[in-house]
């Protein structure tokens, strides 16, 4: 224990925390202290034990070894309910909502009363009330698959929150939210520990940490780096060097390079979204040999269905030639034969077949190839070689390559993608929010690569809420707003300001 803080301000102490999975210590004699009241950032890299750490907490998995005092008593968890009912909650990366019921209904569900009658007006109340209290909009009656993804979060918050948490676990909580969002949490958070409660915030983005943590604990391959260290007098580089062991410079080596012809074309592309309603509006870009593209918008304003009708995922209206080839509602593969890579924004639902092997899924644009198909037939041999030889190059962590792809971190499965598209040499790279939920280690490799590709003249389209990704990144910088492109500037002469009008609607061009 931290013997310089008081044990009544004391709210979580875990000492000497073990618990392994297949082929890795997941936690290696962890310590983490939490006192009441404060913000306590968790940082590490993808795979560091970050989340296995607070999934102990939060009673989803049992610690091989270890003692948990909770407000200075032991505990001892065997399922979330254990600790729900000794005040913690779990906001995970991925939420846990039945799309079709409402909020309201979401945030009671599992519980024990109501049990046969239910006036539901009467928890409406009880749920916005709880909602104005801590800043956060959400109409209580609105169904989960009408709100946004930022609204959802708030409603996974509201679960904790309405079942009496006073220690709050999120789990990469901005990785899926816009800029305007994020801000909006961290006032929500503020207020939160002005009333007393805990947090526990795990993140990859040094500059959320600087601004809302008062302390820090950093895990690297399941050991603590730093301990509880207070925010004070230290800097983003400090944190980046504790999380990957080595510095990370925060500056891109970028060169100059022109761009050469056209590889990809987009003519008065319109398209509908999975509701029917318009999400692309007569939209028409270019991308050159050697340069990157980078698309600005708030998320919804059609950036998913762009990148879905350039690689055949989505029907729609107009022409796309990539190589001066129409593949508008042509399939998939007529997309890869022109030599398009796709990152795409869903990992596992699009990117991965998350209960196949690494080695099945590097192979999956190669398989009908030699050397790995020989007569109608896999070389399992050759599948393997090609996937080691990958797995070394992109530094995949992982105990073999017949792992499961959903026993990997995101930054690993990032890897796996980045793996299989990048070894096709591909001539045109469709990159989706491609370091989102990223440590800055796996970032800065995963931005150098992109970089690789565009002095080897790849010509990519970058998707990005990331605004400074893609200043530093991008030759051209396009902004979408409600399925329109507003506006579309040089990189170096981009403002964020803006940028920042145009992704509202607030400006249709440069000023």
């Amino acid at each position: 224990m931290e013997h310089n803080i008081p044990e009544n301000q004391i709210a979580v102490e875990m000492r000497d925390i073990v618990l392994h999975f297949p082929g890795v210590v997941a936690n290696d004699h962890v310590n983490f202290t939490l006192k009441r009241g404060e913000i306590h950032a968790l940082l590490g890299e993808n795979g560091a034990g970050k989340s296995t750490l607070m999934n102990i907490l939060a009673g989803l998995y049992k610690p091989e070894s270890g003692m948990i005092l909770i407000n200075g008593e032991p505990a001892s968890f065997n399922s979330p309910r254990d600790a729900i009912a000794k005040g913690i909650g779990m906001v995970h990366q991925h939420f846990m909502l039945v799309p079709t019921l409402t909020v309201t209904e979401n945030v009671l569900l599992g519980l024990n009363e109501p049990r046969f009658l239910m006036n539901l007006p009467d928890y409406d109340r009880k749920v916005a009330e709880i909602a104005e209290s801590f800043g956060m909009k959400v109409d209580p009656t609105v169904k989960i698959w009408q709100l946004s993804v930022g609204e959802q979060q708030r409603v996974e918050i509201l679960k904790a929150l309405y079942r009496g948490a006073q220690i709050l676990i999120l789990d990469e909580p901005t990785a899926v939210l816009a800029p305007h969002e994020i801000q909006d949490l961290m006032k929500t958070m503020r207020l939160m520990v002005s009333e007393g409660k805990s947090i526990v915030f795990i993140s990859h983005k040094l500059n959320e940490v600087m601004e809302v943590a008062d302390r820090v604990t950093v895990l690297r391959k399941g050991k603590v780096t730093a301990d509880g260290v207070d925010l004070q007098g230290i800097t983003k580089e400090n944190l980046a060097e504790l999380m990957v062991g080595r510095k990370v410079l925060f500056r891109l080596n970028k060169k100059a390079h022109a761009p050469g012809k056209v590889v990809l074309e987009l003519q008065h592309v319109s398209a509908l979204n999975n509701r029917g309603l318009p999400a692309l509006k007569d939209v028409s870009l270019q991308v050159r040999e050697g340069e990157i593209l980078g698309i600005a918008g708030i998320a919804g304003n059609g950036q998913s269905e762009l990148a879905e009708v350039i690689t055949g995922l989505r029907a729609c209206e107009g022409q796309i030639f990539i190589n001066w080839e129409n593949v508008a509602n042509r399939s998939p593969k007529t997309a890869i034969k022109q030599g398009t890579a796709h990152i795409p924004e869903d990992r596992t639902g699009v990117g991965t077949a998350p209960n196949l092997a690494i080695t099945s899924n590097l192979i999956m644009k190669t398989y009908d190839s030699p050397p790995i198909s020989e007569n109608w037939h896999i070389s399992y041999s050759a599948a393997q070689e090609f996937a080691a030889n990958l797995k070394q190059q992109y530094e995949i962590q992982a105990p073999s390559v017949n792992t499961q792809v959903n026993k990997l971190s995101g930054g690993n499965l990032q890897k796996v993608i980045l793996a299989r598209e990048i070894s096709s040499e591909p001539r045109l790279i469709i990159a989706v929010q491609p370091t989102r939920g990223l440590d800055v280690g796996a970032i800065e490799s995963i931005q150098n690569l992109l970089l690789e590709q565009r002095e080897h003249n790849a010509a990519i389209l970058l998707i990005s809420e990331e605004l400074d990704e893609l200043l530093e990144l991008s030759d051209r910088i396009a902004v979408i707003y409600e399925g329109e492109l507003v506006g579309e500037f040089p990189a170096e002469e981009a403002d964020l300001n803006t940028i920042g009008l145009m992704m509202t609607g607030a400006l249709r061009s440069p000023v």
